[in-house]
């Protein structure tokens, strides 16, 4: 995965941190669980405020 693959990457975080609400993640955070997901292979440093945005809202959205 990439980091435009922003409804991939809300699923695997949704398997993943299933306690979690995605409302409440500090960008910081989601930044780094990305980048520790299994299927990330993209560069670290390729992201910026509006893809951890998109990310979060297709988090937000899978779990509705």
């Amino acid at each position: 995965m990439k980091w435009i693959d922003v409804n991939d990457i809300a699923i695997d975080l949704m398997e993943k941190f299933p306690e979690v609400d995605p409302r409440y993640v500090l960008f910081t955070d989601l930044h780094k669980w990305v980048t520790e997901l299994e299927n990330f292979e993209d560069e670290q440093n390729k992201s910026n405020e509006k893809i951890l945005e998109a990310i979060q809202m297709a988090w937000i959205e899978e779990l509705d």
